[in-house]
C-alpha cells in the first residue's frame, strides 16, 4: 500500500502494567495483591507461573528506559502497583514505593518521554479483597484516598483511572478465570458499579486538586457484529454490545446504565453515584484487540484468523468501526489508544534475531484502520502498542508473548524484535508503509 502519513504531533508510545513486568513482589514494603494470591493458588495460572520474576523491571527500569529512548518512544504508559503505595490498601503511603515511581518518571522526562500513569491495573491489595473487594463500596472510597496520594506524589499530565473494568468484571467476577476468581453475574455487576464509582471519585479529585492535568478511564472496547444474516443474530449482537461496551460508555458519558444490564436488586446504586461516575473526562483510553461476532444463540463465533491467543481475531475493520462509533454516539473527547497488540510465539533464531512478522502484519493493518478513522474525523491523539516487553500474561502465565521486546525470563536479557525496529522506523518517519 502507499505510505500513510500521520500528523506531526501524533504521539507514539508503548504500554505495560506493574504486576506483569515489575517482579520484586516482596521487596521494599510492597503488600500482597489479589494476583499474588490467585497466582499462588494451584491450577489458576498456566504452569503455576506468578508475577515473579515478571520482566524484573523493578530492578532493570533504567535499562528499560534506555530501550524506550533507543526505540524513539514519545510516551510510556505504565501502572502504579497499589500494594507498593499502600501495602494494606489504606493508611500512610509507603515511601519506597512512591520513590520507585518518582525515579521512573524522572528517567522518562530526562529521555524526553511523556509519562502516562494508570492508577489501577488489576493488582488490588489483598487486604481490601478480604474486606469485600470491589463488591464493597468502601473499596471505591479507599481507591480515592490512594489516588490522592499518588496524584500528590507523582508529576504527570495524563492519568488513567481503571484499566479495563470490563476484564475485571467479566474475567474476575463472571467467569472466575482472573483474580479474585468469582463466577457470579449479579456480584459482577455490583463490582462493576464500584469500579466505575472509583473512576468517578478519582477523576473528580484530580480536577479539584490538580487543574491542568487530564484524566479518563482505559476501556477495552469490542465492536459486536451478528455472525450471520438473521434477525436473531442481529438482536444477539445488540445484547452483546450492551455488556461489552455500553455498560461502561453510557454511565461514564451519559450518566445512566443500559436498561438491559441493570440487575433486579439495585440497592448498591445510590443517589448521586451516576453523577460521580459521569464526572467529565479529559481523554478516553481506548484498548482494541478483537471484534465479537455472535450467533442467534448468543454464543461467540470466531470468524477471522487467530494466533497464539485464541480469543484474539485479526480484524482491523473492527478497530475503525469502534473508533467511529465512539465519536458518533458519545460526547467528543480526545482519544488515546492505550493498548493494541498481538500475542505470537516468538523466540530468537540462530542469528539472535526475533522475527515476528505476524505481529508486524497485525499492527500494520490496525494502524491503517486507525488512520482511516482519523481521516473520517475521529480525534485520536496517540497510540500505545501492547506491550513494550514480554511479560506475565495473567492466567496464561509466561506462555504468551505480547512484547515488541523479547525477554528471556531466566536471564532477563532483552532483545528488540523485528516489530520493535519496524515500530521505531514508523515513529521516526511518521509514515506507515
Amino acid at each position: 500500500m502507499n505510505a500513510l502519513r500521520f500528523p506531526s504531533d501524533f504521539v507514539w508510545g508503548a504500554s505495560t502494567s506493574a504486576y506483569q513486568i515489575e517482579g520484586a513482589t516482596k521487596e521494599d514494603g510492597r503488600g500482597v495483591s489479589i494476583w499474588d494470591t490467585f497466582a499462588a493458588t494451584p491450577g489458576k495460572v498456566r504452569g503455576g507461573d506468578t508475577g515473579d520474576p515478571g520482566a524484573d523491571h523493578y530492578h532493570r527500569y533504567a535499562q528499560d528506559l534506555d530501550l524506550m529512548r533507543d526505540l524513539g518512544l514519545q510516551s510510556y504508559r505504565f501502572s502504579v502497583a497499589w500494594p507498593r503505595i499502600q501495602p494494606n490498601g489504606s493508611g500512610k503511603a509507603n515511601q519506597k514505593g512512591l520513590d520507585f515511581y518518582r525515579r521512573l518518571i524522572d528517567g522518562l522526562v530526562e529521555r524526553g518521554i511523556r509519562p502516562m500513569v494508570t492508577l489501577f491495573h488489576w493488582d488490588l491489595p489483598q487486604a481490601l479483597q478480604d474486606a469485600g473487594g470491589w463488591e464493597s463500596r468502601d473499596t471505591a472510597l479507599r481507591f480515592a484516598e490512594y489516588a490522592e496520594i499518588v496524584f500528590g506524589a507523582l508529576h504527570a499530565r495524563d492519568w488513567l483511572t481503571i484499566n479495563e473494568p470490563k476484564t475485571v468484571v467479566d474475567c474476575g467476577y463472571r467467569q472466575g478465570v482472573h483474580a479474585p476468581g468469582i463466577a457470579d453475574w449479579d456480584r459482577a455487576l455490583v463490582a462493576c458499579h464500584h469500579l466505575l464509582l472509583a473512576h468517578g471519585l478519582a477523576s473528580r479529585l484530580l480536577h479539584e486538586q490538580h487543574p491542568g492535568r487530564r484524566i479518563g478511564p482505559a476501556l477495552n472496547l469490542h465492536p459486536t457484529y451478528p455472525a450471520e444474516d438473521s434477525q436473531e443474530a442481529r438482536d444477539a449482537a445488540v445484547r452483546q454490545d450492551a455488556v461489552e461496551n455500553r455498560l461502561y460508555l453510557d454511565p461514564i458519558f451519559k450518566g445512566f446504565y443500559p436498561e438491559e444490564t441493570l440487575p433486579a436488586d439495585r440497592s448498591h446504586i445510590r443517589e448521586g453515584d451516576l453523577a460521580t461516575i459521569s464526572e467529565p473526562i479529559d481523554l478516553l483510553g481506548v484498548q482494541y484487540y478483537t471484534p465479537i461476532f455472535v450467533g442467534p444463540d448468543q454464543r461467540r463465533v470466531i470468524k477471522h484468523r487467530t494466533r497464539q491467543a485464541g480469543w484474539l481475531e485479526d480484524y482491523p475493520d473492527g478497530f475503525h468501526d469502534i473508533l467511529v462509533r465512539v465519536k458518533r454516539d458519545y460526547p467528543e473527547v480526545p482519544l488515546v489508544i492505550t493498548e493494541n497488540g498481538l500475542a505470537t510465539d516468538d523466540e530468537p533464531g540462530a542469528d539472535g534475531r526475533v522475527a515476528d512478522e505476524d505481529r508486524i502484519s497485525y499492527l500494520r493493518g490496525h494502524l491503517a484502520a486507525m488512520h482511516r478513522a482519523m481521516k473520517a474525523g475521529v480525534r485520536v491523539e496517540g497510540y500505545h502498542v501492547w506491550s513494550l516487553l514480554d511479560n506475565f500474561e495473567w492466567a496464561e502465565g509466561y506462555a504468551q508473548r505480547f512484547g515488541i521486546v523479547h525477554v528471556d525470563f531466566e536471564t532477563q536479557k532483552r532483545i528488540p524484535k523485528d516489530s520493535a525496529h519496524w515500530y521505531g522506523d514508523l515513529i521516526r518517519t511518521g509514515e506507515l508503509r
